[in-house]
């Protein structure tokens, strides 16, 4: 089996929020997975493998978009855009979580028609990757009629997401509630749409209906795009430990005010970070990556427990083996450095600066799949690689 190495890292950042940046400059891997971090030293141990000289770059985990509304494929409706993932690999995100396939032209609503799409889309994407990437989809968007025995039916086709509550019929939190118990029964994430109406259909929610229904994330606390009132936001931080997931197509004021709460209670792992995209706001292939330097940039979060907000953070929630740096993990990394003529003087410290970082290398399960990224502005380091 072959392994590859990436060494010369000069930052080392985990995906662990508690511990968000690793004393080691070497990376091993084989059969996709990573078997070792550690010091140089480790190429000792493995020879005649691949080396990825990172020029002391920075590593982080590949990040994870938490806030996704594909169809089937690489192409959506919704912008009339094909190859959005692709573009997304390319601003360093490896992983897609779906929060329903709500843009489907002629979305069924009926029961029989919501299960159809749900399994349609797990098992599309289950087969095939667009670009590499790993897009868990077929986000069961709840519709008047599903019964417990649908819920187990979904969960035995392969389907363990629950898309935004309120997008479908299903509104009202004493309608919602028993739906929710009977996904979360089978095993399933259930997310909630949070904040003002979106797209035509949905509702506003408020606090109170969140807290009733129960889900395990709070989608877009900071809005979708509209946001809920200063004081809901302080609610839900306060008086529950739900997850908070900050997006890109939110309000920046709302985000602030959200993960400086947490900051204060000790309470930034129930920070994750989604695009929700595509939308009406468009498709932001960068989102992710925007969204770690704004809350590094201006609201005082280290950019290392930043990066952990779109990876360990989100895999942690979501149940999945990559998103950490560490034995074990799907090898999913990004190599990325300060942007040409940036103040910063590494990765980390240009996002600080408020620059978003050039990336020079992205891989998947141990696979390079972009070899400097089209999207984002050249990382000043250089990758070499040596066998």
């Amino acid at each position: 089996m072959s392994v590859t190495a990436v060494t010369n890292i000069g930052t080392l950042v985990s995906g662990n929020i508690q511990v968000p940046i690793i004393q080691a400059d070497t990376i091993i891997i084989e059969a996709g997975r990573i078997v070792d971090v550690g010091e140089k030293t480790l190429l000792e141990q493995y020879p005649g493998s691949t080396v990825i000289d990172a020029g002391g770059m920075t590593v982080v985990p590949g990040l994870i978009d938490s806030h996704v509304h594909p169809v089937i494929g690489d192409y959506t409706p919704r912008q009339k855009m094909a190859d959005f993932i692709d573009s997304s690999l390319h601003g360093g995100v490896t992983t897609m979580i779906s929060a329903g396939e709500c843009h489907t032209p002629g979305r069924p609503v009926d029961p029989a028609g919501v299960k159809a799409l749900a399994v349609l889309a797990a098992k599309s994407f289950a087969r095939l990757r667009p670009a590499g990437v790993k897009v868990h989809a077929g986000a069961v968007i709840l519709e008047q009629g599903l019964t417990e025995a649908d819920f187990a039916e979904l969960a035995a086709a392969g389907v363990w997401l629950v898309g935004e509550v309120g997008l479908g019929s299903v509104k009202k939190p004493a309608e919602a509630a028993p739906m929710v118990a009977w996904a979360k029964k089978q095993g399933m994430k259930v997310m909630m749409h949070t904040g003002g109406t979106s797209i035509p259909g949905s509702s506003t929610v408020t606090a109170d209906d969140v807290i009733e229904v129960a889900p395990h994330v709070v989608s877009h606390i900071n809005g979708g795009p509209t946001a809920i009132s200063p004081a809901e936001i302080i609610k839900l931080a306060d008086l529950t430990d739900l997850v908070l997931e900050i997006v890109q197509c939110g309000n920046p004021k709302a985000a602030d005010l959200a993960v400086r709460r947490l900051a204060e209670r000790n309470q930034l792992h129930r920070v994750i970070i989604g695009n929700d995209a595509p939308s009406g706001t468009g498709v932001i292939p960068l989102g992710i990556l925007r969204t770690i330097v704004q809350l590094a940039s201006l609201s005082d979060i280290p950019a290392a427990k930043a990066v952990a907000m779109a990876t360990g953070n989100t895999a942690a929630v979501y149940g999945l083996n990559t998103g950490i740096i560490a034995p074990g993990r799907e090898a999913d990394l990004v190599i990325l450095d300060k942007p040409m003529g940036s103040a910063g003087q590494d990765a980390l410290a240009a996002m600080a600066a408020g620059d978003l970082p050039g990336i020079a290398l992205v891989l998947i399960d141990g696979e390079i799949k972009v070899n400097k990224s089209r999207n984002t502005p050249p990382a000043a380091g250089k990758v070499t690689f040596c066998s």
